[in-house]
């Protein structure tokens, strides 16, 4: 046991904690440069969705800015800093809107209103979206607190995708077509709740220190609205995914 213990011990080879802050906090503020750089990424990724090109979208994965206040979230909630919760807070609607605007404006715009496969990828998540999204926030928080480390970043904003499923609520809004809206931006929010969600527990389990220690009902309170956003956003995609899995049974049946 205690063989297993040390084998999967994520103590070992972490980076000191005053780093780990520094870090955190450096990339949560969306201005100047950081909001270029979104703005940008936004528009290659609605380029490349119009286009249908997977290589350019994950080239705006690559050099989008986003998953910065997400994990700053998560360490905040971790360590009951609800000023830097609120700090994240609105980075994190700021570059929400931003993005909006950027991708409404590149799609309304486009003589190109053709639904591709790209977009269309991102119009109905699935339970599986959430393990990805949570697993994905695992590996990147797990790399954040490493002094090595290592290649997982670039994988983890791969995986993850945070910006196609914005530009894709962008061309919903600019094509009129809310469905596609409301689908893409409910796989944003999943994929920025769960990567939030599995920051907070690396944070919790490698016992950063808290500011506010002690209050046992503040615990409970936390507990419990996380238990329930769980909840209310998993819900919908395990319909999806049965939906999904009932389509492709009837058109196997068909096919048969």
């Amino acid at each position: 046991m205690s063989f297993l213990k040390n084998l999967f011990n994520l103590h070992q080879g972490e980076e000191k904690k005053e780093k780990v802050i520094e870090d955190i906090l450096s990339n949560i503020s969306f201005r100047g440069a950081n909001l270029w750089i979104l703005a940008c990424a936004i528009l290659i990724a609605s380029i490349g969705l119009n286009v249908n090109s997977t290589a350019v979208i994950i080239g705006a994965m690559l050099i989008s800015p986003l998953m910065g206040p997400i994990v700053g979230a998560g360490f905040a909630l971790a360590t009951y800093d609800f000023e830097l919760l609120k700090k994240t807070g609105r980075s994190l609607l700021i570059a929400t809107v931003v993005s909006l605007i950027v991708s409404f404006i590149y799609f309304y715009i486009s003589p190109f209103k053709d639904v591709q496969s790209e977009l269309l990828a991102r119009t109905s998540p699935t339970i599986y979206d959430v393990f990805i999204a949570f697993v994905g926030g695992l590996v990147g928080a797990i790399s954040l607190t490493r002094e090595d480390k290592g290649n997982p970043i670039p994988g983890v904003a791969i995986a993850t995708a945070l910006m196609p499923p914005l530009c894709t609520a962008g061309f919903g809004l600019a094509t009129g077509n809310i469905s596609y809206f409301l689908g893409a931006f409910y796989l944003y929010s999943i994929n920025c709740f769960f990567i939030g969600i599995a920051t907070f527990l690396i944070i919790k389990y490698l016992k950063y220190t808290p500011k506010n220690t002690g209050n046992e009902a503040l615990n409970k309170r936390l507990r419990i609205v996380i238990s329930t956003l769980v909840i209310l956003i998993v819900t919908p995609s395990l319909y999806l995914a049965y939906s999904l899995l009932k389509e492709k049974e009837f058109h196997e049946n068909v096919a048969h």
